[in-house]
């Protein structure tokens, strides 16, 4: 008597997380220009597109794919909300790092992977309608770091950046895919040598650079929380800011995290305890980037990109002509899995117990 409420009840909650999947899949874009390092390109459109659509490119972290962030992050659920593309690049590397450490990735034009994503941004303002003034890139960690190098190699094609728990422009550059100097926050600079470091990567730019947002956790000893301080002396140095901040915002957007604004093209977010697993907040990005409301006040729910799913399943169609695209289906498969085995588990202890109760009666 008690299995059917029970199954319903299961079954509607079960319909509800699998509603918050993304409408549409995902699709892998080739011969978009000029990909020295073959950086793989895939991107998002949701089912209903905005006239001139806002682009966002979401970057993975190290050792992540395009198909994990693409999953554990909710910037594709948005795009289903507002209408943007979401770009998700994946890193040619073995062990999924980005370049962001070579004097090519960080010059611009220079090459790099850095090239590859600037190709991609290219490619779909001249095909695809996209606002060249809504261009956007946020990224978690090493994403976050190619975040910084796009603001500073790339600042003709992105208008605002939001990096969590990443290093500042240049902070890894060298022979080297790591930087251990860098990681261990024993790199220290002045404003101005950081601020100089971001207007070398494109030398002769006279124009505005992408306003931009950091996030890191007091706690993250994998890209140590100092390098937080040295985004702060960088980017107020390129925007002209001093590095007191105008306003301190408590509990924002969460409790325990602190909002520092610098100015109106620079904010840096302090997150009390956390540690480099920082979780995204995809709502607060978008009203920095201006899809939506004003930053700062959103409290919106988060993820946190590196403990999500990272399933992923082999491509099934491809474009017959022009820029190719492979699909890529794109339900959540470990959140199905997980719900399929509560509820079969709830069934097995449920049923036996309702039969007892019954055979009492």
């Amino acid at each position: 008597m008690f299995v059917r409420p029970l199954l319903t009840s299961l079954t509607v909650a079960a319909l509800t997380a699998l509603s918050s999947a993304a409408s549409s899949q995902l699709q892998q874009i080739t011969n978009f220009g000029s990909n020295p390092t073959n950086v793989g390109i895939f991107l998002y459109r949701p089912p209903s597109v905005a006239a001139s659509p806002a682009l966002i490119v979401a970057i993975h972290y190290c050792q992540g794919t395009a198909q994990a962030y693409f999953t554990g992050t909710q910037y594709a659920n948005l795009a289903d909300q507002h209408g943007f593309l979401v770009i998700y690049p994946d890193a040619p590397d073995s062990g999924g790092c980005w370049d962001v450490h070579t004097t090519a990735t960080l010059t611009h034009d220079g090459g790099g992977d850095s090239l590859g994503i600037a190709s991609a941004v290219r490619y779909a303002i001249a095909n695809w309608n996209v606002d060249p003034n809504r261009v956007f890139a946020t990224g978690t960690s090493s994403g976050a770091m190619m975040t910084n190098v796009l603001a500073g190699a790339y600042p003709d094609l992105f208008k605002a950046g939001s990096a969590f728990a990443g290093v500042p422009y240049g902070c890894f550059a060298g022979p080297s895919l790591w930087n251990s100097a860098c990681a261990t926050g024993t790199i220290s600079k002045t404003p101005q040598q950081w601020g100089d470091l971001v207007r070398s990567g494109y030398p002769g730019y006279t124009g505005a650079y992408p306003k931009m947002q950091i996030w890191q956790g007091t706690a993250d000893t994998t890209l140590n929380y100092a390098n937080f301080a040295e985004g702060v002396k960088q980017w107020t140095n390129v925007f002209g800011y001093t590095t007191t901040p105008t306003s301190v915002i408590s509990n924002s957007p969460l409790p325990n995290w602190t909002r520092s604004i610098y100015g109106p093209n620079f904010q840096a977010i302090s997150a009390l305890g956390v540690d480099h697993n920082i979780p995204t907040q995809e709502n607060d990005v978008l009203a920095w980037f201006g899809i939506t409301g004003s930053s700062g006040t959103t409290t919106a729910p988060s993820s946190t990109p590196t403990t999500g799913s990272t399933t992923s399943i082999p491509p099934t169609t491809t474009a017959p002509s022009g820029a190719q695209q492979t699909q890529w289906v794109s339900i959540g498969l470990g959140q199905l899995l997980v719900l399929l085995r509560i509820l079969v588990t709830t069934i097995m202890i449920t049923i036996p117990s309702a039969c007892k109760e019954g055979s009492a009666r």
